[in-house]
């Protein structure tokens, strides 16, 4: 009798995980998108700041510079990432300025979360006066770890942060 009691508890348990394993699938997927987001901001006060504190000049060995580290989500709690890069977006090819003079954002983070849809979160330093652009067209993260990226303020008939991965 025991015996076929252990069976069903069993049987049970396996149920009850098999019931919650897309709920936790899909806390997870979040989780990552939200913590992704979170690195999304953490880049535009990064450039906020650099821009606030540098000028630009026209010679890009002479450009002020500094450097951000991004942290995909990684572990237990993170939801695996397929793709990771920072992109230029159509505003690049074009600058738009919005009717208070602020350029549009023309870089976004893209990723896709465990086959899932891509997304692309815009990277747009409200209030710098400044264009955001990749260096060499898109830079690719690691999808589970750090990875550092220099920034350098040239002038490019206008303040241009050019990014580049460097780590």
């Amino acid at each position: 009798m025991s015996r076929s009691r252990d069976d069903a508890s069993g049987r049970v348990a396996v149920a009850l995980l098999a019931a919650a394993t897309p709920a936790l699938e899909d806390a997870r997927a979040s989780t990552t998108a939200e913590r992704l987001d979170a690195e999304t901001d953490r880049v535009e006060r990064a450039v906020g700041a650099f821009v606030a504190g540098s000028v630009s000049v026209s010679d890009p060995a002479l450009a002020a510079q500094t450097s951000v580290t991004v942290r995909a989500p990684s572990g237990f709690g993170a939801a695996p990432i397929d793709r990771l890069a920072l992109v230029e977006t159509a505003a690049t090819a074009e600058t738009e300025r919005t009717s208070t003079g602020v350029d549009e954002a023309s870089v976004a983070l893209r990723y896709r979360i465990d086959g899932g849809p891509e997304r692309a979160v815009p990277i747009a330093p409200g209030g710098v006066g400044a264009t955001v652009a990749v260096d060499g067209g898109a830079v690719a993260l690691r999808p589970g770890g750090e990875s550092r990226l220099r920034l350098r303020l040239v002038d490019d008939g206008g303040p241009t942060v050019r990014i580049a991965r460097v780590g």
